[in-house]
């Protein structure tokens, strides 16, 4: 019987019956945990405080002298408003949208439902290698290739390509991430019951995935407009409101006065930088809303 009550002899459990060990293996656990857990609130920190910091200095320094007069001005040298840099910032944005997101979407569709063996590794592969392009080497390109190779200028049209091309990595990612979580069941349950593929994918999958691939379109254009160097060397900068003119028309954004007025010797031109950088954060927090809004929308009509 003292066999049968001891797992002492039971192989691969060495000293399985000293009961005194289990106390301190307890203990162990309980300070790794605790240890774990603790590295994990200072790498939570490392990245919060920062942050906090540095739209808290933002907001303290843009909200006391900030004048909804911004809004309706241009700028005219290094004073003035934003009215051509808000416009040309929400016109980049939405043509990062049609461009990158229409080209992303789709080849997030294609890798994830039909490319198949070594295609699909080569296509992935591209698009993670170009996410790790610096910005300013598209910015380069983009300068070379559309600003003075095809003649076009400074202008909307090569500004939204190369914001288009770094974003789509990102939307990329983020479609094929989300059609690949959706469950196999679903395609599987269609096809027998002789749905058509087509019909399968618009109205079953895509549904499905919608919250995750608005969530990269959101990721992409967030990382869009926030973009210095490539829009320096495409986009230019103008004193005026941006045209329809795709090429051959410079157009203003947010970041240019960040970089160009914070190190400015006059006040006013500092405090546009400020200004500036507070818009910016208040159109990626409005981004950030809309974003939970469509997703909880999308995921209540899908249930």
């Amino acid at each position: 019987m003292s066999g049968i009550s001891s797992p002492a002899g039971i192989p691969g459990v060495p000293g399985a019956g000293r009961a005194g060990d289990f106390p301190a293996v307890t203990t162990r656990r309980k300070i790794a945990n605790h240890v774990f857990w603790a590295f994990c609130f200072l790498a939570l920190a490392l990245v919060i405080i920062p942050t906090v910091w540095l739209a808290g200095g933002i907001i303290y320094r843009a909200v006391p002298h900030f004048s909804f007069s911004v809004l309706t001005t241009k700028t005219a040298g290094d004073t003035g408003g934003l009215e051509q840099a808000v416009l040309g910032t929400l016109l980049l944005a939405v043509g990062v949208l049609v461009i990158g997101g229409t080209i992303s979407v789709l080849t997030g569709l294609y890798l994830s439902e039909y490319a198949k063996g070594r295609h699909r590794g080569v296509l992935r592969g591209a698009y993670e290698v170009l996410s790790g392009i610096p910005s300013i080497v598209l910015g380069y390109v983009g300068y070379v290739a559309l600003v003075i190779g095809l003649g076009w200028g400074f202008s909307l049209f090569p500004a939204v390509l190369v914001l288009s091309i770094i974003s789509i990595p990102y939307i990329t990612k983020a479609t094929e991430s989300a059609l690949g979580q959706v469950p196999s069941s679903y395609r599987e349950g269609a096809e027998a019951l002789g749905i058509r593929p087509g019909w399968t994918l618009r109205r079953i999958v895509l549904k499905s995935a919608l919250p995750g691939i608005i969530t990269g379109l959101l990721l992409a254009m967030a990382i869009a407009v926030g973009e210095t160097a490539p829009l320096l060397t495409t986009a230019g900068w103008s004193d005026f409101n941006p045209s329809l003119h795709l090429t051959h028309s410079p157009v203003a954004y947010l970041t240019y006065p960040i970089f160009t007025f914070y190190q400015s010797t006059t006040p006013q031109s500092v405090q546009l930088s400020y200004d500036a950088a507070f818009l910016l954060l208040i159109f990626v927090l409005v981004l950030i809303i809309a974003g939970r809004v469509v997703i909880a929308f999308s995921r209540r009509n899908a249930e």
